[in-house]
């Protein structure tokens, strides 16, 4: 049997729709935002009426005394949104560990379409407007949208494994670029009708994809008999258990002894392997154990669910964040998410207020950040496969994209041309990165050694570093309008410097050792290729000497 096969195909895209349609109906509000904030302020009729009668006739929608009022509810509201969509993101991560993800992720689609459609469409056309109510819902509708990321993200780890994954998962996270796109084109198409059609259109095509989901989705390849991907293939799930945190009262963790198969690796690999497992080839002076390593205890069975039969049972919040890397991870995400999603909530409002340009022309260049961070999570995951690491790769695209958010702060973005250039470079940087955290690492960080071979332990992991993502994104949508309205945009652009750089510190002492590691394997491949050169000299030598034997007999 094929690697691949048209199953592994459906799952890549129906889970990329899936999450694509998500961020399509968030990047509605984003991208009216400027429509409503109208909506939502008197129109007078000239500059000399500063009131109108009768005012429940023209002032029907005053929520607002102005425009500009009316920015800071904008920002509660992405706010809000983002911190219930972070609480859920911790809950909907244990949820999908312990039920069947293809229904968890079906009802997410479908009840956030019907928030969604209430929000935007139904108040509007029963002419219902109240600051409160609109809250609420946009808080429900925050818990049920972060039912999305965890599932998809756990049934693309269990399809997918981790030869591939940087590649796959990279190409397979522009799913929430390609949605902010689709989202950007249906908006800008019905805009002029009303912000009431944007939100009827992007929800229906949500509910529809959550019910194509309930029908077509498989979440693993057991359902359908098919073998695990590599990584659970060549280990016995129930071998070993892990405790953590010796000396504290001890909670096992789903842990599997990595062996790699011979048949996966080639021979120079697979030799290296050896020289790093047998303890008689290599020196003590080069053997290092990290403190923070997870202690093995003797072999014992994996628990098992009773309700599951084989099943092993999901490991709990505090298991999987103390396994490692995932809070270094977690807070660096909640950095870089900060700047990531302000881009996403602001970026058209930005264009608009400040370059005068009309809101559909402003909604169609904001494309350009995601077309860059479509680009840059598949090269970065990509290249990571081939290093076998990540983090030497996140912290110098990091470090690059500093200098991309200042180039686009300043005057050379004037135009519609240079803009969309140097929107692309800031969206290859801070956005591809963004991609790969949020897929490809979390996927690494939920099937690495201690969980590896347990498929309960993914959508937990996934959605603690999301969440806490989440919380710096929520944060950041109630700085990033008070700062432009005390200090301007520019002040704003230095925050989200700063919060980048804050990014790369949190990763570099995975990043440091990651480089001590690749460093080592490079002295272990030179001592191999000394010991191949030594044995084939022993073998010609040996070969001469039988020759010289042979004849002296003869």
């Amino acid at each position: 049997m094929s690697k691949y096969t048209h199953h592994h195909a459906a799952v890549f895209l129906l889970t990329f729709l899936s999450y694509a349609f998500f961020h399509a109906t968030r990047k509605t509000f984003s991208n009216v935002k400027s429509t409503i904030s109208d909506e939502w302020s008197p129109s007078y009729h000239n500059n000399t009426v500063n009131y109108t009668k009768p005012d429940q006739i023209w002032n029907t929608r005053h929520l607002f005394n102005s425009r500009k009022d009316a920015e800071p509810y904008l920002g509660i509201l992405d706010a809000v949104f983002m911190i219930s969509y972070a609480v859920g993101l911790y809950i909907s991560g244990m949820i999908g560990d312990r039920l069947n993800m293809r229904l968890v992720l079906s009802f997410g689609m479908c009840s956030s379409a019907i928030t969604v459609f209430v929000f935007g469409v139904v108040f509007e056309w029963i002419h219902f407007y109240n600051k409160y109510v609109y809250v609420i819902v946009w808080i429900l509708n925050g818990l049920l949208q972060s039912t999305g990321w965890p599932t998809v993200v756990a049934i693309m780890g269990n399809w997918f494994g981790r030869y591939s994954r940087g590649l796959v998962l990279g190409l397979w996270s522009a799913c929430a670029s390609v949605g902010n796109i689709i989202g950007a084109f249906l908006v800008s198409g019905v805009l002029d009708y009303g912000y009431d059609y944007a939100f009827l259109l992007t929800s229906s095509v949500l509910f529809a994809g959550g019910v194509i989901n309930f029908f077509g989705l498989v979440s693993t390849p057991n359902e359908i008999g098919l073998s695990l991907p590599d990584e659970d293939t060549v280990v016995h799930p129930k071998e070993y258990s892990v405790v953590v945190n010796e000396g504290e009262p001890r909670e096992a963790i789903n842990i599997s002894h990595v062996v790699p198969n011979s048949e996966q690796l080639s021979d120079e690999e697979y030799s290296s392997n050896h020289l790093f497992n047998d303890r008689e080839t290599v020196d003590e002076d080069e053997m290092e154990i990290s403190p923070e390593a997870p202690l093995l205890s003797s072999p014992k069975p994996l628990p098992v669910s009773p309700q599951t039969g084989d099943r092993p049972t999901a490991i709990g919040f505090c298991s999987a964040l103390c396994l490692p890397g995932v809070a270094l991870y977690a807070l660096a995400y909640a950095c870089l998410k900060l700047v990531n999603y302000s881009f996403f909530f602001w970026l058209p409002y930005y264009l608009h207020n400040k370059y005068g340009w009309k809101e559909t022309v402003a909604d169609d260049i904001s494309i350009w950040y995601d077309v860059g961070g479509i680009i840059g999570g598949t090269l970065f995951g990509y290249v990571s496969d081939r290093f076998q690491h990540r983090s030497v790769i996140v912290i110098p695209m990091l470090l690059l994209g500093i200098p991309a958010l200042f180039t686009y702060n300043s005057d050379l973005s004037q135009t519609l041309t240079m803009n969309g250039i140097l929107m692309a470079v800031v969206g290859f940087f801070i956005g591809g990165v963004a991609n790969l955290v949020s897929a490809a690492i979390s996927a690494d960080l939920g099937k690495q050694g201690p969980v590896q071979g347990n498929s309960e332990a993914l959508a937990t992991v996934t959605g603690i570093v999301d969440g806490t993502g989440s919380v710096g994104a929520a944060i950041g949508q109630i700085l990033v309008p008070v700062i432009q309205d005390g200090l301007g945009w520019k002040s704003v652009f230095y925050l989200f410097m700063l919060m980048t750089l804050l990014t790369a510190l949190c990763i570099l002492p995975l990043f440091i050792r990651e480089v001590k590691d690749l460093c080592k394997q490079s002295r272990m491949k030179a001592k191999l290729s000394r010991f191949k050169g030594l044995s084939v000299s022993h073998e010609r030598a040996g070969g001469s000497e039988n020759e010289d034997t042979d004849q002296l007999f003869n």
